[in-house]
């Protein structure tokens, strides 16, 4: 047989695979809608409390009116989805005012046809949730994702059911839940006669730093039902979610034509309404706009790429560059843009702060050096970590770092380079209101790709996970990184390897975000209050190096008068500050009581 036909017998035999495969689910699907139970004793107008909300099961229900009337039982905070529906138009027609047609593709995995990843998982390990400790991780991924908290003991309840399943991923390493899936048995949930599952609730950690961790849950998820004799895996995303859509399609998943209608309630709100002027607004921005449009504070876009928009209430108005509103005058705006300005003010008010010198010349830089063994080189002026090289040692390698900081600022810094956890306090109104320990960006090996696809990996990770604000730059700084572990961006690093690529911990090169406001020391508190009042900024994020978070050395780094209140959910950081511009929105009996 010749070249030519061997392929087109391939290709004859793939489109016959294809077809009988796409045959199977059009099969599973029809009798999946139709509701038809032939032989078996199914459940009628079934439902299933999954903790955030009831699952309604469409094909159940054979009244849409019915449906209609079980979703608007609804409870509050709740979020109900009724799923399956075989005719979503009657449903509405019941009740159009209160009920919306959700905006979510419908995607099958047909385990007949999946297959196994040969890949081993480094770093992680799924299992059962088991405890009120892994309840807490997965209420704290779900705030970080923004979807609907379950009640702890909900799922500890539930942790044996053969029902609904919840699994989660662990950092081997430290013990940490990283990620979370929900399965549903739908046999065991209304007698499902096509031997069907689903899965919900899809989150990974965003601050997690293994790769894979969101496609091995996936993987689990469907290989726990396949043992189980189930037929197929369901799930429902979002139509827009193309990064999420793709992993579901490099699995195995297509998608099917089942309609989904959930209630008009205010969870679900962005769904039915449209997006809202403020919806272009940076998540920085937004937070606050969401704040103030609760309180029904009048919300005006000025320049929604820039992060402008005028807050108004009560014949007060302020316009805001996200944190930064009119309040902070401008001679504190000069103070945080100068940062040996800024270094001096706080030393004034008894702040401990580093060494530093401005870098003239390569003599000036080089006795600097030896004198302190290891220096950061950054802008004089400037943001978000641009210009900024941590832990230099070599003269040459400072020198380089001058120049690239000078692209920023034409004074460049020296500073000695002290060790520790790079801390960022927000302190609004002369009070902290939220603390995080920030890390730099890293990456672990599995063995089997390379630094350069790791990292951008990573960096589509924490750019899904930021709304596009946090990306690891693959520039001159990350190679030296590298260079300095002894790695190349085409390397291929051992399985279970951790490398950091950057040194700066700012989020927008990709560092990552870790809440520790209750464990704060006193004194950290205490400098950070200083420090702001020493500029005389209302809103600020002062940045320590500090041993721990729960100890009370420090020294100061930086200000910044724009903070990002967003990397600190869910902390109330844009309730306070709307408390500090608009105070009559507090309720009577809190301004009263002074808090």
């Amino acid at each position: 047989m010749s070249t030519t036909q061997s392929r087109n017998v391939r290709r004859s035999r793939q489109q016959g695979a294809y077809a009988h495969r796409m045959q199977r689910l059009r099969d599973q699907l029809e009798t999946t809608v139709a509701g038809a139970f032939d032989g078996v004793d199914p459940k009628r107008d079934a439902t299933l409390d999954c903790g955030w909300g009831r699952l309604l099961f469409g094909q159940t229900f054979d009244d849409p009116a019915k449906l209609a009337t079980a979703l608007l039982e609804e409870g509050p905070e709740r979020r109900d989805i009724a799923a399956y529906v075989r005719d979503p138009h009657l449903v509405l027609a019941a009740a159009p005012q209160d009920l919306f047609l959700d905006p979510s593709h419908t995607y099958r995995l047909d385990f007949a046809t999946y297959r196994p990843s040969r890949r081993r998982t480094r770093g992680f390990a799924v299992r059962l949730l088991s405890s009120v400790v892994d309840a807490d991780a997965v209420n704290r991924i779900y705030l970080s994702r923004s979807m609907v908290p379950v009640q702890p003991d909900f799922l500890v309840s539930r942790r044996d059911s053969r029902t609904i399943v919840y699994l989660v991923a662990e950092d081997e390493a430290t013990g940490a839940v990283i990620g979370t899936v929900t399965g549903v048995d739908h046999r065991r949930a209304f007698g499902d006669p096509t031997g069907g599952a689903s899965l919900w609730c899809l989150a990974v950690d965003p601050q997690a730093v293994m790769p894979l961790v969101g496609e091995t849950l996936v993987r689990r998820l469907a290989e726990y039902f396949m043992a189980r004799g189930a037929q197929y895996l369901d799930l429902s995303v979002m139509h827009d979610n193309q990064q999420a859509i793709e992993l579901y399609e490099k699995l195995g998943f297509v998608r099917i034509q089942a309609f989904t209608v959930k209630h008009k309630n205010p969870i679900n709100e962005k769904l039915f309404v449209g997006p809202p002027p403020e919806a272009t607004l940076n998540p920085y921005a937004r937070i606050i706009v969401n704040e103030a449009r609760r309180r029904g504070i009048g919300v005006e876009v000025v320049d929604a790429e820039g992060g402008l928009f005028r807050l108004t209430s009560g014949g007060r108005s302020i316009l805001c560059r996200e944190s930064l509103s009119e309040l902070t005058s401008s001679v504190a705006m000069s103070i945080c843009d100068d940062k040996a300005v800024t270094r001096r003010a706080v030393q004034r008010a008894g702040v401990k702060v580093p060494e530093q010198i401005e870098a003239t010349s390569r003599d000036n830089v080089a006795d600097f050096l030896e004198r302190h063994g290891s220096v950061v080189v950054k802008p004089a002026r400037g943001e978000q970590g641009r210009g900024v090289a941590v832990g230099i040692d070599d003269i040459d390698q400072a020198m380089n770092a001058v120049e690239r900081a000078r692209a920023h600022c034409d004074r460049v810094l020296v500073e000695r380079c002290a060790q520790g956890d790079d801390l960022r306090l927000v302190v609004i109104g002369y009070k902290v209101v939220a603390a995080a320990v920030r890390r730099p960006a890293r990456v672990v090996g599995d063995g089997l790709t390379p630094i350069r696809e790791l990292i951008e990996r990573q960096s589509r990770r924490r750019a899904g996970a930021t709304g596009g604000e946090s990306r690891i730059p693959m520039d001159a700084e990350t190679e030296r990184c590298l260079h300095r572990a002894g790695y190349e961006l085409d390397d291929v690093p051992p399985a279970g390897t951790e490398i950091a690529v950057r040194k700066t911990a700012n989020l927008h090169t990709g560092g990552t975000i870790h809440d520790v406001t209750d464990e704060v020391h006193p004194r950290l508190i205490e400098a950070a209050v200083k420090a702001a009042r020493a500029i005389n900024v209302p809103v600020t994020g002062i940045d320590l190096i500090v041993k721990s978070p729960s100890e009370p050395e420090y020294v100061f780094i930086e200000a910044n008068e724009r903070p990002g209140l967003a990397n600190h959910e869910p902390q109330p950081t844009a309730e306070r500050f709307i408390d500090l511009l608009f105070p009559q929105s507090l309720p009577t009996g809190v301004r009263h009581a002074g808090l």
